[in-house]
């Protein structure tokens, strides 16, 4: 009996965005791409949209809450990892933060160690910043979809 072809995997990335744009990246440590800065998110569950998983993903990982009328599609990558035999498509979308006055928590210290503000600009720029290395997703969004800003979902 041969074994079953590898299928790709789909997770969810969250820009969660406050008044001035700005949104959190976080540090990944205990999976792949550990080291990396990331969005929150993670996989997306058997029967769930991609806004219940957006919701329930920054919930989970960060503490905060998220308007979940403006939760939006915003566009997806395909990433492929062949030294770990992985492959995900990527769906990443957008929030409003529900609290201005809330911080990010670290609520699963086994998968991040920092959570960030920044601006999307200054995130491209770490793309080469030997310092701060990205998460292959988020690495695959700027290279094909340049044009792309989550602050076009500001409402």
């Amino acid at each position: 009996m041969s074994a079953a072809p590898k299928a790709p995997r789909v997770g969810v990335g969250v820009f969660i965005l406050n008044k001035s744009g700005a949104f959190i990246a976080g540090l990944r440590k205990g999976s792949h791409g550990s080291g990396t800065w990331a969005l929150p998110g993670g996989h997306l569950e058997f029967g769930e949209s991609l806004e219940e998983c957006a919701a329930r993903e920054v919930l989970e990982e960060t503490g905060l809450t998220i308007h979940r009328e403006h939760i939006r599609f915003l566009t997806a990558t395909n990433s492929v990892w062949k030294d770990e035999g992985l492959h995900y498509v990527t769906v990443f979308m957008t929030a409003i933060l529900k609290d201005e006055g809330v911080e990010p928590q670290i609520m699963e210290p086994e998968k991040c160690e920092a959570w960030q503000w920044v601006e999307y600009e200054e995130l491209k720029s770490w793309a080469n910043d030997p310092q701060r290395k990205l998460f292959l997703p988020m690495l695959d969004l700027f290279k094909t979809r340049p044009d792309i800003s989550p602050a076009q979902h500001l409402v």
